[in-house]
């Protein structure tokens, strides 16, 4: 089932040879910006205009209303309510240590920069509503929002027309458990244009959903086009591809534990990219066993199939697992399995992962509900250079300086050095002015 990529025997680049799923987001950003330009400057005709031809579904009003969000809570299965708390208080566990504090630094006597940590003021967060729901991806920008300090945060996930044009019950449900009680019914390129610029959402005009500094989540190709085209009228916390795992194995995995977390990822999406690397021929037959078992069993067969037998999955078969190492450092997976001897050791090893799940009791299934690490990570080999989602990414950090008179007297003249040899003489002249009877 799976294809297989032999780096044996050869010291090859692999950033060239291994599997990545294709997706043209530059085409996209083409086909969306009549759409974005729409809701910029039509608001909410344009925006229900377009959940009619993309969602099937004409909401009445955007905003849902308050208790619409709580009568979904009030409904919730037990069990899933019970999964979902447990979700958030690990959640919280985990991004409440990641709060940075205020620091300062005295750099001469008289002289202070001050490094400061403000949230970001609003925040919008879209909650995809395809081909699955997802009231994790609530939980997981949420919670890191919240404990950043961010003050106002809007939720917006498409209509669902077997919720009555209301975005998926157990979306809203979870938005309560949180707190969040501004949630509009919008999805695709027009939430994220509609989050962006600002926009009326009712038929009236009158009601209005402000603009965000940032808008986090992720979403297909179209939302994540609208981000990128949008970048820069706000903040995005990154343009997220098609989801992906990587397993790094040796012959003490169970091939039962690997295909499982393979068939895991493939299950999100027809591009959906789930790779195994491994030096044990005998770990890749007997997975491809395991595949053919347990494939035909799962509900989403035809998407798992379609989604390993594509280009953007496969076996990657190395010497050993240093080179397997190397492998996966290039490749720089979202979510990254080590199922290997001494495993811990190996994972210290990884240099570029989203997230780096440790040994065969760790799977990425409970990274993306209850670990209590964030589920939202980098994809498309940008791990290299980028983190996931996280308390930081709603931080700015601004800096105080605070100087004397003294000290900026003693510095005073290799401020003007610089300023001379950048041949910015004014800059010199705004600490020169300071000091009309010379710095000596």
């Amino acid at each position: 089932m799976l294809n297989r990529i032999d780096l044996r025997g050869g010291d090859r680049d692999p950033r060239r040879l291994l599997p990545r799923a294709q997706l043209d987001v530059s085409v996209a950003v083409e086909r969306i910006r009549p759409i974005v330009e729409a809701v910029r400057e039509h608001g909410y005709p344009a925006i229900r205009q377009a959940s009619e031809r993309f969602d099937g579904v004409c909401p009445e009003r955007l905003r849902v209303p308050a208790e619409a969000i709580a009568a979904a809570e009030a409904a919730l299965d037990p069990q899933v309510r019970a999964a979902l708390l447990e979700s958030i208080t690990r959640a919280r566990r985990v991004h409440a240590d990641q709060r940075r504090t205020d620091h300062t630094t005295q750099v001469v006597p008289g002289g202070t920069v001050t490094e400061r940590w403000v949230p970001v003021d609003r925040v919008g967060l879209y909650v995809p509503g395809g081909l699955a729901m997802y009231p994790s991806t609530v939980v997981m920008n949420v919670v890191p929002a919240q404990a950043a300090g961010v003050r106002s945060l809007v939720v917006a996930s498409p209509p669902q027309r077997a919720n009555g044009g209301l975005p998926d019950a157990r979306v809203l449900a979870a938005c309560a458990l949180l707190g969040v009680d501004e949630v509009y019914a919008a999805g695709g390129a027009q939430a994220v244009a509609m989050l962006a610029y600002g926009a009326t959402v009712d038929p009236t005009g009158v009601e209005r959903c402000d603009p965000v500094d940032m808008i986090t989540g992720p979403g297909n190709v179209y939302v994540t086009a609208a981000k990128r085209l949008l970048r820069g009228t706000v903040g995005i916390d990154a343009e997220a591809g098609p989801t992906e795992i990587a397993i790094l194995a040796d012959d003490s995995a169970d091939p039962a534990h690997v295909a499982a977390d393979l068939i895991s990822q493939a299950e999100h999406d027809p591009l959906a990219a789930s790779v195994l690397v491994t030096p044990s021929e005998a770990l890749v037959e007997a997975v491809e066993r395991e595949l053919a078992r347990q494939v035909p069993a799962t509900k989403h067969a035809e998407r798992v199939t379609t989604a390993l037998t594509g280009e953007q999955s496969g076996v990657v078969l190395v010497d050993d697992l240093s080179a397997g190492l190397r492998v996966v450092d290039a490749y720089a997976a979202e979510h990254l399995e080590i199922q290997t001897e001494n495993a811990r050791e190996w994972a210290l090893r990884v240099r570029n992962a989203g997230a780096i799940f440790v040994g065969a009791w760790s799977p990425v299934s409970l990274g993306d509900y209850c670990a209590g690490s964030n589920h939202v990570l980098p994809t498309g080999g940008c791990a290299r250079h980028s983190s996931g989602l996280s308390v930081q990414s709603f931080l700015r950090g601004v800096h105080l300086v605070e100087y004397t008179e003294q000290a900026l007297r003693e510095v005073a003249p290799h401020v003007l050095t610089l300023a001379e040899v950048e041949d910015l003489p004014a800059h010199g002249q705004a600490v020169g002015v300071r000091f009309p009877g010379g710095t000596a």
